[in-house]
């Protein structure tokens, strides 16, 4: 590790870092892909996060939290083609990413195996799978509500023993370009802060960037993703890199006190649905039926809910209608209530009414889906707690760690953020085609269209990250030029917003409180439920906000990092709003997991969009004088079909013409 090259600059003394290649963050795809890049090629690896323990794939999960890949199950033939085919059927999603995805799906589960992560198996080493979301090949399998925190530490283990160099406490600021091309990160950290140094500063000397940061999670107030993740992809738009896909993300019903999704054995233990007043207690009351109209109606949404959790459009069809769903009434109910200025608990202490009056869930109360479901699972008896615990005892287990009991009382919920499809733009390799030598993976990178099967996020982590760290240190493999001050345009910018004896300086809790206020913003009008005109007026905001970003001062360097998240959330904000805004000004229409508004109001049928679904939205920011979001179109790519001759690929392998 070379640190003695020191950039001067501003009376300033600012220590750089020299590696063979930096990956930026520290989740599932992060810590892969810096163990990969180890074993591939002896070169020094580092791994540069603002915070090893705070990103979404060690604080997330659901009630089973699903791994999706290429089927293992012995009974269910399955092909990489099919995979990749089932992948496109979703929608504005290229193929030849497609058809990685699902090439390496199998490479990625099998090295998750041998780090000693404890997939289920049978006596005979199959690997049994189930059906998720959008998957009819029984390709999910999963570890319980917490498959991607053992997978990262099962990975950072691994990058660890590899000899990966960690620098924790680091945030990235600003992606360093020369002549076009990536060529390193610079940071703010509490751990560089010296006299000549007073902003923290530190640059991190690369041949290449795996940019590994998650999605935008603070883009919205009302999220899933954990508090202490926050956003990064702006700070790639600033130096050039597209996004695609920035309209598409996933909404769904998550609890509000822990942010958690509440899918799966959540739902389909049938709990009630009581709303409040605004103190949480008074004036209870369910509501559900309100909508479905009868009790076993209402049943069979929540049930469906389990399986059906990210709300879609698509699944609105009045109660009771054999064209299709209609479990996605539920997170309407839920929105209406909460907009009335109530609050919504799920209740699982007690039955809904008309159901269990025997002691028993009957097929009469729920229906037959439903009650062949509990039936199987010998979850048909006792309140729906007690059909949790039966059915599935570590979901009941994940809140009582987190000091909600549910047995004893209500879980708080509403409709949130959860993950975006959409996000950078990337190659089949995971590089920006538009900012060469930045790899972009994870849920940074925009590989989904508009629906992607349940948990083929997190096989992406593993593929993207894989196929980047190979082509980062087999091709760019020359040392990284020599960083200058004059690369540090933004890095600058941001240390001079350092004074703390500024009258307004901002403190750390002003900042995130400024943040919170956009995120409400963002909230109510390009969430799940979307008003053209709101989001216009909000997107000429948020670039007003952009423009005027000089007037902040910070108190001190905590308060500095915190205003940097801010101004990268403002950025990504303002690519996902005007994306938002080219989609609808295009004809676009409610599809994925939101609902266009119609004059303000939820339609009562809404039309589901189908002339997008062979088209990708890009957008790029310009800087040049201006602050611009330009946005535009790309046909879809179509899955490769080529064969390729075995004598050619084994002689080409692992040279860099084989990662073109």
């Amino acid at each position: 590790m070379d640190k003695n090259h020191i950039i001067k600059t501003g009376g300033m003394q600012i220590p750089v870092y020299t590696c063979g290649l930096c990956v930026v963050g520290s989740g599932a795809a992060a810590w892969n892909g810096a163990h990969t890049a180890r074993i591939e090629k002896d070169i020094p690896v580092f791994l540069v996060t603002e915070g090893v323990y705070m990103g979404t794939s060690r604080n997330t999960g659901s009630d089973k939290q699903t791994y999706y890949k290429q089927s293992t199950t012995a009974l269910h033939a399955d092909s990489p083609l099919e995979m990749a085919q089932d992948y496109v059927a979703g929608g504005a999603m290229h193929g030849d990413i497609a058809l990685t995805e699902a090439c390496g799906s199998l490479a990625g589960f099998y090295k998750l195996i041998s780090l000693g992560v404890p997939f289920p198996h049978d006596r005979y080493g199959e690997y049994p799978g189930y059906r998720t979301d959008h998957d009819e090949k029984s390709r999910a399998t999963s570890l319980g509500p917490l498959t991607s925190k053992k997978m990262t530490e099962a990975l950072e283990k691994a990058a660890r023993d590899a000899g990966v160099t960690v620098f924790d406490g680091y945030r990235a600021v600003q992606i360093l370009v020369h002549d076009g091309e990536v060529c390193g990160i610079a940071c703010i950290s509490m751990k560089e802060i010296r006299e000549d140094n007073p902003a923290g500063l530190a640059v991190f000397a690369s041949p290449a960037v795996i940019w590994a940061v998650g999605g935008p999670s603070a883009l919205y107030h009302k999220s899933v993703y954990p508090e202490s993740q926050t956003c990064a992809l702006g700070t790639a738009l600033a130096a050039g890199a597209s996004g695609v896909n920035m309209t598409e993300f996933q909404y769904g019903l998550a609890s509000l006190a822990f942010r958690w999704n509440v899918s799966g054995s959540y739902q389909q233990v049938i709990p009630r649905y009581i709303s409040t007043a605004a103190d949480g207690v008074s004036d209870a009351r369910e509501f559900l039926t309100d909508t479905f109209g009868d009790s076993v109606t209402t049943a069979c949404a929540v049930f469906r809910k389990g399986y059906e959790w990210p709300f879609a459009p698509e699944k609105l069809a009045p109660s009771g209608s054999t064209e299709g769903s209609f479990s996605s009434r539920v997170d309407i109910a839920v929105y209406r209530e909460i907009a009335a200025g109530r609050r919504v608990f799920m209740d699982f202490t007690k039955d809904s009414a008309g159901v269990c009056l025997s002691g028993a869930v009957t097929e009469a109360e729920v229906g037959e889906e439903a009650f062949t479901y509990l039936k199987n699972c010998h979850s048909l008896e006792g309140t729906p707690v007690q059909r949790l615990r039966t059915m599935n005892e570590k979901a009941y287990q994940l809140y009582l760690d987190h000091g909600i009991d549910l047995e004893r009382e209500p879980l708080e919920v509403g409709v949130c953020a959860q993950h975006m499809n959409g996000g950078l733009e990337g190659d089949m390799w995971y590089e920006s085609p538009t900012l060469p030598r930045l790899f972009i993976c994870g849920e940074a990178n925009g590989v989904f269209g508009i629906r992607r099967p349940g948990g083929s996020a997190l096989n992406s982590t593993q593929v993207s990250s894989r196929r980047a760290a190979e082509k980062a240190v087999h091709v760019y493999d020359e040392p990284a030029p020599e960083i200058t001050a004059d690369m540090l345009s933004d890095t600058l910018f941001l240390a001079g917003l350092l004074d703390p004896t500024a009258k307004e300086a901002l403190s750390a809790a002003e900042i995130r409180e400024l943040r919170a206020h956009w995120g409400r913003r963002m909230d109510s009008c390009g969430a799940f439920l979307r008003d053209p005109a709101e989001i216009e007026a909000l997107t000429a905001d948020v670039r007003t906000e952009l423009l005027e970003c000089a007037r902040y001062k910070a108190a001190d360097v905590p308060s500095l990092i915190e205003l940097q998240i801010h101004l990268d959330t403002m950025l990504t904000r303002y690519a996902v709003l005007s994306s938002m805004t080219h989609y609808i000004r295009d004809g676009g229409l409610s599809r994925g997991s939101y609902l266009i508004l119609e004059n303000g109001q939820i339609p009562a049928a809404p039309v589901i969009d189908t002339g997008h679904a062979e088209r990708i939205g890009q957008v790029r920011i310009t800087r040049d004088g201006t602050l611009e979001a330009v946005c535009g179109w790309q046909d879809v790519r179509p899955i490769p079909t080529e064969e390729h001759w075995f004598e050619e690929v084994y002689n080409r392998s692992g040279k860099p013409e084989s990662y073109r």
